[in-house]
């Protein structure tokens, strides 16, 4: 069964769990990382946004095998690129991480495009209301709609995602 997709106002609490994960992070791999960003809508004061921090590590390209082993070592487990090259996932055992806000963990090399997109998308919002209430309509428009299927939700946001990322200045 999937699981509901539920957008939620915009919680301040947000960015302090945000820095409960990097400071059980930090200690661990800051010797060996460029950056810990808050990525997604939680990064963004003001917007709607399904209650999951994303963080992107970002790393120079080498640094990925120490990565994993020091990730491995509190509770992260490796799970691929799924699909998306230059960009690692993690996942973790909900219990062992019950004192943290649920989270999504991506390790990206400093280059990576869609590391990128990530910043490009959050700075965006960040500093541009009129798109950030737009971003917040549709996603929880798409939410109403598809409550239990992320693809038709997130294809549901494309368009609008798309339109911001031209305006940044990308491609794709």
């Amino acid at each position: 069964m999937a699981k509901k997709i539920t957008v939620v106002p915009y919680d301040s609490k947000w960015a302090c769990e945000f820095k409960k994960i990097k400071n059980e992070l930090f200690p661990v791999i800051g010797d060996n990382v460029i950056a810990i960003e808050h990525v997604g809508s939680t990064s963004v004061e003001g917007l709607w946004a399904k209650p999951v921090i994303d963080i992107d590590i970002v790393i120079d390209n080498e640094n990925l095998p120490v990565i994993i082993k020091k990730l491995a070592e509190i509770g992260y487990c490796h799970k691929g690129d799924l699909g998306i090259s230059g960009r690692e996932a993690f996942g973790y055992n909900d219990e062992e991480k019950s004192h943290l806000m649920k989270h999504h963990l991506y390790v990206c090399q400093k280059d990576n495009a869609e590391l990128k997109r990530h910043l490009d998308l959050r700075d965006f919002l960040r500093n541009n209301c009129e798109y950030r209430e737009k971003y917040g309509n549709i996603k929880r428009e798409m939410a109403k709609k598809f409550p239990n299927d992320i693809e038709s939700y997130i294809l549901g946001k494309q368009p609008i995602v798309m339109e911001i990322y031209s305006m940044c200045g990308m491609n794709n």
